[in-house]
């Protein structure tokens, strides 16, 4: 049997593999699995994605399944009962910014009528198709998540700086990133 050729960022780890071969690239619209992606890499920011991706179960233990209305009314006692939960990353900063986030995704519902509507906006409905031949040379960044990361933060996000905004771009399907020999890349 022929192995699949992945993208190198993923290849050893049963996790890692699992994730790139089933989810990383692919379109996400749905407004609530976009914001499971949007807090999950706002945790990412300064550490790996897989120290995310093994806790990413725990994460929707203690944050309700992401329920950003739940999330959006926490009470302090719940803000300090997750800071205590050691199955997370518990960084004050980043658990205050997930509640404050949350009441902001709900206003960006309101305003454009989904999240999704909001932020495909930026690449006007559809995934942008790039031809990485090595991830280690992919961008960190662009001038589409420069674009988002600013207006995220003028509308009151925490922690979605324009590499944290690249990376759920890649994760989301906005751009696809995989390499052009592994095999996810056409069929996204």
């Amino acid at each position: 049997m022929n192995e699949l050729k992945r993208c190198g960022w993923c290849v050893g780890d049963s996790l890692y593999e699992a994730y790139h071969d089933t989810e990383w690239g692919v379109p996400v619209y749905d407004d609530a699995l976009l914001f499971e992606f949007l807090i999950l890499e706002t945790f990412q920011a300064g550490l790996s994605w897989i120290t995310v991706l093994r806790k990413r179960e725990n994460f929707r233990e203690a944050f309700d399944n992401f329920d950003y209305h739940k999330i959006s009314d926490y009470s302090e006692e719940k803000i300090e009962a997750l800071l205590q939960n050691a199955g997370i990353i518990r960084n004050k900063l980043k658990v205050r910014a997930t509640v404050s986030n949350a009441e902001a995704f709900i206003k960006i519902q309101e305003e454009f009528g989904s999240f999704s509507e909001y932020i495909w906006g930026f690449v006007d409905g559809k995934p942008i198709q790039n031809t990485v031949k090595d991830y280690k040379k992919a961008p960190a960044t662009t001038e589409i998540s420069n674009k988002l990361s600013i207006d995220l933060k003028k509308r009151g996000f925490k922690f979605v700086g324009s590499t944290v905004m690249y990376a759920h771009m890649q994760a989301t399907g906005m751009v696809n990133d995989h390499e052009t020999d592994c095999f996810r890349h056409s069929e996204i």
